[in-house]
């Protein structure tokens, strides 16, 4: 029997009950009733001649057969999003996502409201999170990250290498480091802020532990909550010098060797520099980027 291809209407019930793990749930989301979409599924497990999705007391359960065909969905849903976006683009309007990690917000967003101020059709939405948006299947349009992308569908451009240091606040300075200087020596005797375990091979974390970093007092792999953490006098932390310098409360110590710089850098779809808002935002960018990191 010759099988029937699954329309866009068939992946896009497959992927509402992959989300909303039932009929019922699903059928709210597309503004239908439970049985249309459970005979929708059944027409299309009828036409491919396989069981797509299993029904318990707990939800709905996809084969693996049925999760290809939501992968896909996925992938035709964030295409038609960008297709729509893309038609505003005569002018300089519509949203552009960028995808971020915490510690690069702080700079970005007043570079963001003078942008705004010349393009007012234009919006952007910030992605703050620790995993990467995947830029090639259009999680986001632009990203900024300390590490170069691998795909081949994506540019990566240096911004600049951020320069590092070690910080601790005043009064933990005044307490326990009135020099404000950390030889290699003591820095076992000391308390500190890191990064979690996830983030433990960066080269900045390597380099605080050989430079004797052993006791933690805090961990994260929130670069707001690392910053807050070396403010509250938990311990000493790595932080961009750019960012430490700016916050009053904070000390720069003094060490027998500087930390390894982070290598910043500018990330985006190839294509997407055929779309005038995005090409405007990263052009904005990376000039601000520039000036400020050092």
């Amino acid at each position: 029997m010759k099988t029937k291809e699954p329309s866009w209407d068939d992946l896009r019930i497959l992927l509402a009950v992959h989300r909303d793990a039932s009929f019922l749930a699903a059928g709210k989301t597309l503004g239908v009733a439970a049985s249309t979409v459970a005979r929708r599924v059944e027409a299309v497990e009828r036409s491919l001649g396989r069981v797509l999705v299993h029904r318990g007391s707990d939800g709905t359960r996809l084969d693996p057969d049925a999760l290809r065909l939501v992968a896909l969905a996925e992938a035709l849903e964030l295409g038609l999003a960008a297709l729509v976006r893309d038609g505003r683009d005569a002018q300089v309007s519509g949203t552009v996502r960028v995808s971020l990690s915490e510690g690069f917000i702080r700079p970005l967003v007043p570079l963001l409201a003078r942008l705004h101020a010349k393009h007012p059709a234009l919006s952007v939405e910030l992605i703050s999170e620790a995993r990467v948006a995947d830029l090639a299947r259009g999680e986001a349009d632009i990203g900024i990250r300390i590490v170069r992308s691998a795909s081949a569908a994506i540019v990566s451009k240096l911004l600049g290498r951020a320069s590092t240091g070690l910080f601790a606040s005043r009064e933990y300075v005044e307490r326990r480091l009135p020099s404000a200087r950390l030889s290699r020596d003591i820095a076992g005797q000391h308390d500190w802020v890191g990064l979690d375990a996830s983030l433990g091979r960066l080269p900045q974390e390597q380099w605080i532990r050989e430079y004797g970093a052993s006791r933690f007092t805090f961990r994260s792999n929130s670069a707001i909550a690392i910053e807050h953490a070396v403010l509250a006098g938990l311990g000493i932390g790595l932080l961009g010098v750019v960012q430490g310098t700016s916050l009053s409360g904070l000390v720069q110590l003094d060490t027998d060797h500087p930390p390894p710089p982070v290598e910043v850098f500018l990330a985006f779809n190839r294509d997407a520099r055929k779309t005038p808002r995005i090409r405007v935002v990263v052009k904005e960018i990376e000039a601000d980027a520039r000036r400020q990191i050092r």
